[in-house]
């Protein structure tokens, strides 16, 4: 028998929003037992449930909502009951900007929020501008060319940082953790509803095809393992190639 499992019964246990993790540790433990087999190692036959992940929730940022976040995230932004910026404790300063940088890292590189909270400065390239970016969860890596804005943040970073780590934890000896209060706080203030931080990661990918670039591209600057998981954006893609196709038409009619 074949077991087969689908969106909805994951969604029921919960665990709709990491089908995709599911996927990937599915994929771990098949290739587990493969190289256990191939190994000499003694291991029954195992029969592999299918797993059919529906891609449903497709949340991104407008251009506008874009800019609002980042206005609410201004490190020297005037905040309500608390003094100007220069008269900020040096702590509360340094996790705005924090919050700040990062998003925009998130938004302009793609990446997921453990890699580039994780990111060591021996895998920035201030010289020519790139980012060797490691991806711990499929285990691959990406060469991701910085844009002027991600450029700034880096280089001001690189200036101000003694430690190994791009961003640091509150006592500054390691990566940063998982804090994303702020930046949701933000998002609130901005008036921005349905967006998670993972919707970053969405928000640079529907950018990337909406202007021009092919599934399989997109696939490779995510670090995607399976192109079938960036088939979520195809719908966009395919809105492109068919207003391209009317503007042929167009252009063959008026001949």
């Amino acid at each position: 028998m074949v077991h087969f499992y689908h969106a909805e019964c994951l969604e029921s246990w919960g665990l709709f929003s990491a089908g995709q993790t599911i996927k990937h540790n599915f994929q771990a433990i098949r290739s587990t037992w493969q190289w256990a087999k191939e190994n000499g190692y003694l291991v029954r036959e195992l029969e592999y449930p299918k797993l059919k992940i529906d891609n449903k929730r497709l949340r991104f940022l407008s251009l506008e909502e874009e800019k609002q976040l980042l206005i609410e995230l201004d490190p020297k932004k005037d905040i309500l009951y608390r003094p100007a910026y220069e008269y900020r404790p040096a702590k509360e300063n340094r996790a705005r900007h924090d919050n700040y940088d990062l998003t925009v890292l998130l938004l302009d590189t793609g990446g997921r929020y453990g890699e580039i909270a994780g990111l060591t400065w021996d895998r920035i390239n201030l010289e020519d501008r790139s980012i060797n970016l490691w991806r711990p969860k499929v285990k691959n890596e990406s060469i991701i060319y910085m844009t002027s804005r991600v450029y700034e943040i880096m280089k001001r970073r690189s200036e101000e940082s003694s430690t190994e780590y791009v961003f640091t934890n509150d006592k500054g000896n390691g990566p940063r953790n998982h804090a994303t209060t702020g930046i949701k706080k933000a998002m609130k203030r901005a008036g921005i509803e349905g967006v998670k931080i993972h919707d970053f990661r969405h928000t640079c990918a529907s950018r990337l095809i909406q202007n021009g670039m092919s599934l399989y591209e997109v696939a490779n600057i995510l670090g995607h393992t399976d192109v079938q998981t960036t088939q979520r954006y195809a719908h966009l893609e395919c809105r492109d190639v068919s207003q391209r196709a009317r503007d042929i038409m167009e252009g063959l009619i008026n001949l």
